[in-house]
């Protein structure tokens, strides 16, 4: 089988490795999961699938993404197994080139779950060295910066490089006979007759924008699981269309998911101003009273500084645009003379979500779960998710495990998780985000209220607003943002900051970003909202350029793609569906 040139080396050994398996075990596996459906398989690994006419090979577990959540859940279950001297396989696919290629650096890590999962991790050389020193939090006007009391108690925690810490964590898992294939995109869902879900499969690769099969033509790959979970990350493509399908949300009375846009870049600062370990938050400027967000900096290691914003995207004035907001912020009086003199690594884009306790949907469906932030357990006051995304993941193993092993069944992940100190953490801090709703002061108050009188213990569940794609108001409410150009030094262009993304897409493939209805952008996005989509996409992918007749018309610039899955969820009549392109396209982030 071979793989083309988008894809990385490690890619191929995969792709190799997977033959080594095409005898199939002689011994046979027959398991209840627990949903009434016995599954039983010549060889856990045996090669089939004459109607799908590609390769299909069978695991006991199928883990969808290679982040936080989904390697914990791979190192835990194989845990499980070798303390009960049990063997049962487990494989991780990741569309990333390679495990981390997806994830910039730069967060402020809590060790609890690892401490649970890897409790030698220190003796085990993980890349978690810089621990918080200083905690500041600042509400910033235009020309001025106020201390506030700072809620993020980061006393024990520590200010990591993400993309090293799963690759870390990635090895780890490979110790542990987790078999990886990166650069794989899972593009479907695959069901039995009874409809619960029984794997994944990949996209075809060698395909022409045309859809015609091109000289590298490499048909999909089937990838089987009596257990199937899914730790995309916020927004996931197939997690989202588990939760629909099976009424996920309603099944719990859960709230709508709520997002924000989280825009960053890794900088190499003068030595003389860096200080491994200090944490800076922001409220306020550059945003308005009514748009909810703030930015972070934090100082890594090596000189090395990490510098975001975030901006929630329920916001209203179409022509508010989030990446030219970050170039503001960066000429802030308490920001720009950290970054003088200091060169731009890398940039890079993601959705987080924030829809927080009250948007958590039933994480279990017939034949699997959703981990991680496609679940939605981020901690939004905290800004911090990996450390629930990865107890959310052993939780999920350890379910698993017993419906596997032990004859239980995935609704054990439910309860579980409802007793742990995820569910805890994230009941306690429902109120904050919803607060803003009513402004930045007001969401203030309430969140000063909720901290530090009532500690979580709120006797009611605050709502959240509008779905974020109808919060968006026509242009005749308000005025156009004139915001500066930049200045080459500290605030950029997109194409250079695309550079420093090192995104790539094979450019002769099927758009993986598509239209449902292809007359909505100028019937509706451009006459209403004055073409949203042009600048609440943090990469140029969509652009309004006029036709031969001067008419303007949507232009699509898919191989700009950073995989935020922002278009998907705030283009006003959610007319914009973000699919997995070929694997081991788009960003590609380099270990720091």
């Amino acid at each position: 089988m071979q793989r083309f040139l988008s894809i990385s080396s490690k890619s191929i050994k995969n792709v190799t490795k997977l033959h080594k398996f095409s005898t199939p075990i002689t011994e046979p596996i027959t398991s209840s999961v627990g949903f009434g459906i016995n599954f039983l398989y010549g060889g856990v690994r045996n090669y089939s699938s004459e109607e799908s006419n590609r390769e299909s090979i069978n695991y006991d577990v199928v883990i969808v993404g290679a982040g936080p959540a989904g390697l914990s859940a791979a190192i835990r279950f194989k845990q499980m197994c070798i303390e009960k001297d049990v063997d049962l396989s487990v494989c991780v696919v990741e569309k990333g080139a390679e495990v981390g290629a997806h994830i910039l650096s730069g967060n402020v890590f809590e060790p609890r779950a690892l401490d649970e999962l890897i409790p030698q991790w220190k003796q085990q050389q993980a890349p978690i060295t810089v621990p918080v020193t200083s905690d500041k939090f600042l509400l910033l006007t235009k020309k001025h910066a106020f201390s506030l009391p700072s809620p993020f108690d980061n006393k024990g925690n520590y200010v990591i490089s993400l993309s090293q810490l799963v690759r870390w964590m990635g090895s780890k898992a490979e110790e542990l006979g987790v078999e990886i294939y990166p650069g794989f995109a899972a593009s479907e869902i695959l069901y039995d007759a009874s409809g619960s879900v029984i794997g994944i499969g990949t996209n075809d690769m060698g395909i022409a924008k045309d859809g015609s099969k091109k000289e590298n033509f490499q048909r999909g790959v089937e990838l089987k699981g009596r257990i199937t979970l899914l730790a995309e990350g916020c927004r996931g493509s197939l997690s989202e269309k588990i939760i629909r399908d099976y009424k996920l949300s309603e099944k719990v009375q859960a709230q709508h998911q709520t997002y924000a846009l989280g825009i960053k870049e890794v900088w190499e600062i003068d030595d003389t101003k860096h200080k491994p370990g200090a944490v800076l938050h922001t409220l306020g400027w550059p945003l308005d009273n009514k748009t909810y967000g703030g930015s972070f900096l934090y100082h890594m290691q090596d000189r090395q500084v990490s510098l975001g914003l975030v901006v929630a995207l329920d916001y209203k004035n179409p022509f508010l645009n989030p990446y030219e907001e970050f170039q503001k912020l960066k000429h802030h009086p308490a920001i720009k003379p950290l970054l003088e003199g200091g060169t731009v690594l890398q940039y890079g884009a993601r959705t987080l979500n924030e829809g927080g306790f009250q948007s958590i949907p039933h994480p279990v469906f017939p034949g699997g779960a959703i981990i991680g932030c496609s679940a939605g357990f981020l901690n939004v006051p905290k800004i911090k998710g990996t450390h629930t995304a990865m107890k959310s993941g052993m939780l999920a193993a350890e379910s698993a495990f017993g419906a596997l092993h032990e004859g239980s069944n995935m609704e054990t992940y439910w309860d579980n998780l409802k007793k742990s100190w995820v569910w805890e953490e994230l009941r306690k801090a429902r109120n904050y985000r919803p607060a803003f709703e009513y402004g930045l002061v007001p969401g203030l108050a309430v969140s000063a209220v909720e901290h530090y009188i009532l500690k979580g213990r709120s006797p009611v569940t605050l709502k959240h607003g509008k779905p974020d794609h109808e919060a968006t108001e026509p242009v005749n409410l308000h005025t156009p943002i004139a915001y500066p150009k930049p200045d080459g030094a500290v605030s950029f262009d997109v194409p250079t900051s695309l550079y420093r993304s090192n995104t790539n897409h094979e450019h002769d493939q099927p758009a993986h970003l598509r239209l449902q209805d292809k007359k909505i952008p100028e019937l509706v996005n451009l006459s209403k909202y004055a073409g949203p989509e042009s600048r609440y996409c943090p990469a140029r992918v969509y652009e309004y350029v006029p036709n031969e007749e001067g008419q303007l018309k949507l232009h699509i610039n898919a191989q700009n793609c950073l995989h935020c899955k922002a278009c998907d969820i705030k283009d006003p009549k959610q007319n914009i569906k973000w699919t997995v392109p070929e694997g081991g396209g788009g960003p590609g982030y380099s270990v720091m």
